[in-house]
Order: structure tokens, then sequence, then C-alpha cells
């Protein structure tokens, strides 16, 4: 068997994205996206609204495909897949919503029992017995009977991981995982963020805005701007960057053109009482 195609070797990025291009109507979202994953590893993919990021998790998974370019899941192109071998390839992804996305009429047990029903022959104990695992180690084993609705904002967003990872998968997509939470139960999804990779060898993929959260967790970080990547490398080659546009996103500033428009639209409003005439 030819080295390149052999799908038990261990090297290599387990996800890769080539020459990836994706339009909606005549938004061109990706352009001639290429980016590698590696396997093991925590990459945060930072940019700002707008460029691409959530789309390109989507084309990861499947949920999109690409106008062109390809999508390689551990040596094996995945987005000419149909939908029945493409399922078996998704059962090895974990997917964090960014609200969460739990279930509000099934108790904790049930939401993270749920992907263990519909997608594996285990039986009740078995499932049980993974279901308490997961649980305990997101912490929260003890609210294993409770609903949603009696749970923190942190706490739901902790149940979710759970779930994410009942599959045990070998890749976790997370999707703005802090967002909504205050910087205390933030830095607790940090913490299981690296917890995860460590206990269970996960690869993680993580799309945020958190500055704070994406230096903690990143081995290797990737920018994206309109569709394409303009910096990878680690947390501390982003810090040292004399790129301009890296710097600014770091330092959450406008650009130019963009506070050139606010104050010129603020010559356009309405005069205020005091200046208009008698």
């Amino acid at each position: 068997m030819d080295a390149a195609a052999d799908p038990t070797r261990d090297d290599g990025p387990i996800v890769e994205l080539k020459h990836v291009s994706k339009s909606f109507a005549r938004l061109r979202v990706l352009r001639d996206l290429s980016v590698r994953f590696p396997r093991g590893l925590t990459t945060v993919v930072l940019g700002p609204s707008g460029c691409g990021k959530s789309v390109m998790l989507k084309h990861i998974i499947g949920l999109l495909r690409p106008d062109e370019g390809e999508v390689w899941y551990d040596h094996r192109r995945v987005d000419t897949l149909g939908e029945t071998k493409l399922g078996a390839i998704r059962r090895q992804f974990g997917f964090l919503f960014q609200m969460g996305a739990l279930f509000d009429s099934m108790s904790v047990r049930e939401n993270v029992a749920f992907p263990l029903v519909e997608h594996t022959e285990l039986g009740g104990a078995e499932r049980e017995h993974r279901v308490r695992r997961v649980l305990r180690l997101v912490g929260l084993l003890s609210s294993i009977d409770k609903m949603p609705m009696d749970l923190s904002g942190g706490q739901r967003k902790r149940v979710a991981l759970a779930r994410a990872v009942v599959l045990e998968p070998r890749v976790v997509l997370y999707d703005e995982p802090t967002t909504g939470l205050d910087p205390i139960r933030s830095d607790v999804i940090n913490e299981l963020i690296l917890k995860l990779q460590r206990e269970l060898r996960i690869t993680s993929i993580v799309v945020t805005h958190d500055l704070a959260s994406a230096f903690k967790i990143a081995d290797r970080m990737i920018m994206l701007h309109d569709g394409q990547v303009v910096m990878e490398g680690t947390p501390q080659e982003f810090r040292a960057s004399p790129d301009e546009a890296v710097q600014r996103f770091l330092r959450g500033e406008a650009t130019q053109a963009e506070l050139a428009e606010i104050r010129a639209g603020s010559h356009h409003g309405p005069a205020s009482p005091a200046s208009r005439a008698p």
C-alpha cells in the first residue's frame, strides 16, 4: 500500500482544507482557503465577524460542501462522500455549539445520552457508564437528574461539552465556547478544554473572539480575514507579529477606514435643537 494512502498512519494533519472556496449568492465567504490542523493539538481560529470561521467549521464536518477545493480527514478526502459514509466520519467529531443547544425537555442524563441512543447499539448499563464518566469529567455528575432550566449558563455549556465527547470523538470543534459567560465561567470552560485534550487526547479546533481564552488554550493559532489565512503560528509568534492587521485585532482597534466612516456619518444626522433657526 502507498504510505500516503495508508489510513493507519498517525502523522500529518488530522484535518486539512485545500484551496477551499465557498460563496452564498454573490457573497464569497471562503477564498482559496488552505489550512492544516495537527493531531492532538488545540488550534484556535481567530478573525473578525464574517471572515468565514463558522463556515470553515461546517465544511470540516460536511454540513457544507465547497464550491472549489478539497476537505480531508485522516488522509481521506471527505467532501465527495455520500451521506452514509459521511455519517460515519461525523461520529468521530464532537461539536460544541455556541449556545449549547441542549434539549429543554430532557434531563441532563438524557441530553448527554442522546448521541449514544442515536448512533450506537450500546445497552442501558453501558450508556449510563459513559454518561456518568463524561459528566464526572466536566464536574457535573451531581446534576445528572436536573433539567437544563435548573442550571446556570456555565453549567449548561459544560453539559453540552459532556454530550460533545460522549461518543469518544477524535476531534472536537468549538464554536465560540465562552460566548455569554462571565470571565470566571469562561475560564472553567478553558480548563475543561485543556483537560479533555490532556486526558482524552482530543484534537481541538476552537473558533473564538475571546482573546484571553485563545492565548490560554492554544498550541497554535490561525487568523482569518476575508476568507483567507493572514497568519498562523504559536501564541508567542502572534504576540510578536509585526503585521498591523494582526496587532490591531489583538488590541481590539477599529481600522482607520471604519473610524472615518463613523466620523463622516456624524455630519449627516438631523441638526440639534440648539442649531435650528427660530
